[in-house]
């Protein structure tokens, strides 16, 4: 069952993520920084699909309730490394 993602901005380059996936629903507050969007090559405009597919990929590697109540997207891509910013360009459409 394909999870459902919905990304609503706060602000201040925050957004709030709200994940079903069967019985599974969480919500999580996402922290965009200039890092990685200066490395998707994306204008800040395009922050929301960033957001999209960051949890996208993380619940690919893990379950929805395992899902981290704040996300930041340097704290991310430290822990992921280059994996994590290569499958974002490569959903982003290489970017």
């Amino acid at each position: 069952m394909a999870a459902d993602i919905r990304v609503e901005p706060l602000g201040d380059r925050e957004y709030l993520v709200r994940v079903e996936e069967g019985a599974a629903k969480v919500s999580t507050r996402v922290r965009v920084t200039d890092t990685v969007l200066d490395r998707t090559g994306l204008p800040e405009a395009e922050e929301s699909r960033v957001v999209h597919e960051t949890v996208a990929i993380l619940i690919e590697r893990q379950p929805v309730i395992d899902v981290p109540p704040m996300i930041d997207l340097d704290d991310l891509a430290d822990a992921y490394g280059d994996s994590y910013l290569e499958e974002l360009g490569r959903r982003l459409g290489g970017h």
